[in-house]
């Protein structure tokens, strides 16, 4: 067994025998992916995602053919048929819609009362983790990065399953239930031990209870006395229902569809939609966006101030302040040009809960920034179509004001986002057949071998 110095040593010789190869560092010729016609990040020219599949689960719309030209319309996403828009606006006043809309992605119809009743009272029996489980795993060797605690928790489930591999669809729906309703546990859990054991924090254990939210749990699970309001609950609810699908195309997940096309277990198949999610470039975009406006407020004195906020913008824009990449974080998307559905809805739970919590003009803030980067972009990049702000724009600001820690922000996403990997695992089981396998060209060099004691 090595100790902490023989390791750094052993570590210090495979960075010189790496730095003694040029093999590592090798890049692509960027060229060549025209001239052999792949589509980078399987993307065709215009930016849409190349079709590589069908789903019946949900759409994505930004365009509208018209006279045989492809028009910018105002952001459609739909759920098994129903617009976002109208679901939103149905659940007024309801408490349990992520439940609702779980129901939907999973068995393809709203149910009616007696049919909901019973989903959410089976949901809350399946909040239930194994006998000593968060003593066991989730307590042992705590990460500080949630997201990879939630996928050892998730595949370790598969040793507490009677029957794991049985792909059938019963057996994946139930393995889905269970996923779903311990998922805001498998969370909080994590984070509250990485706490404890790191930070010197309490370590508090709230079980879920049965008769509560998704939502009312999770602010439950995670506060010290337990207690949230009513708009709260809400508004996060919102957020999951938001959170919940967008399409198979999304990177997380198609690696669903992916991993699932070769027959494996479902815990296999989430954990690698999990390890997806966790990326900068997917799940943790809102973390940039935060990131932004905490440089935007160290260097806008007047947050009332237009002109200034739109000079700074544009410093921004031009790479010369925040990261200096040019990004304005938050802002744009693949599909979506003049709007995005799920940015519009939470846009109206941000103004509600700052009105609430007094942060009115840190919510004009966001407002300001959302309209002078439209601008900007628009006029600087010579854009031909309208940009957007996204649904990471808005929710970074939803979850600090409703007290979630930075480091949830990915796995809140998780905890709504299961209940469409779930739909599309069961959609890719019964309709895929085939396993999931692109080509890649190679363009490297056939050489000739040299025996070792022939090479310099």
């Amino acid at each position: 067994m090595l100790n902490d110095d023989e390791r750094r040593i052993r570590d210090d010789r495979m960075m010189v025998l790496a730095g003694q190869s040029g093999g590592l560092s090798r890049q692509i010729d960027p060229s060549l992916y025209s001239t052999y016609g792949v589509k980078r990040g399987l993307r065709e020219a215009n930016g849409r995602g190349v079709l590589t599949g069908l789903t019946e689960i949900s759409d994505v719309n930004g365009h509208r053919d018209v006279d045989g030209k492809s028009v910018p319309i105002e952001g459609e996403l739909y759920y098994q048929g129903y617009k976002i828009t109208d679901l939103v606006e149905g659940f007024r006043n309801h408490r349990f819609n992520f439940e609702e809309v779980t129901y939907l992605l999973l068995f393809g119809e709203l149910p009616n009362r007696k049919q909901l009743r019973d989903f959410i009272d089976l949901l809350g029996q399946y909040r239930e983790l194994p006998s000593k489980f968060v003593r066991d795993v989730i307590m042992k060797a705590p990460s500080a990065n949630i997201m990879n605690g939630m996928q050892r928790s998730v595949l370790t489930l598969y040793s507490y399953d009677s029957d794991p591999d049985d792909i059938t669809i019963p057996n994946v729906l139930r393995q889905s239930m269970l996923l779903i309703g311990v998922m805001p546990m498998i969370a909080v859990y994590n984070y509250h031990a990485y706490q404890h054991y790191h930070n010197d924090r309490s370590l508090i254990i709230r079980y879920p209870d049965e008769e509560l939210s998704a939502a009312e749990n999770i602010l439950r699970m995670l506060r010290d006395d337990g207690q949230y309001t009513e708009l709260e609950a809400r508004v996060l609810d919102a957020c999951l229902v938001i959170h919940a699908e967008h399409g198979g195309g999304n990177n997380s997940t198609f690696t669903t569809h992916v991993v699932s096309s070769t027959g494996t277990d479902t815990y296999s198949a989430v954990a690698a939609s999990l390890a997806s999610l966790k990326g900068p470039k997917h799940g943790g975009a809102n973390l940039k966006v935060e990131n932004m406006f905490k440089d935007i407020k160290e260097h806008v004195n007047n947050w009332e101030d237009e002109g200034a906020i739109r000079a700074y913008v544009e410093q921004i824009i031009d790479g010369e302040a925040f990261d200096h990449t040019g990004l304005v974080y938050g802002m744009g998307h693949a599909i979506y040009t003049l709007s995005d559905p799920r940015a519009v809805i939470l846009k109206e739970k941000a103004k509600k809960l700052s009105e609430a919590k007094g942060l009115e003009e840190e919510f004009n803030l966001y407002q300001t920034v959302e309209k002078v980067s439209a601008e900007l972009l628009t006029e600087k990049r010579h854009l031909s179509k309208p940009v957007c702000c996204n649904v990471d724009f808005y929710s970074g600001f939803v979850y600090s004001m409703l007290g979630i820690p930075r480091q949830l922000f990915t796995p809140i996403f998780a905890m709504a986002r299961i209940s469409g990997w779930c739909a599309h695992r069961m959609e890719e089981i019964s309709s895929g057949g085939k396993i999931i396998r692109p080509a890649y060209k190679y363009v490297g060099h056939h050489r000739t071998y040299h025996k070792l004691e022939d090479r310099s």
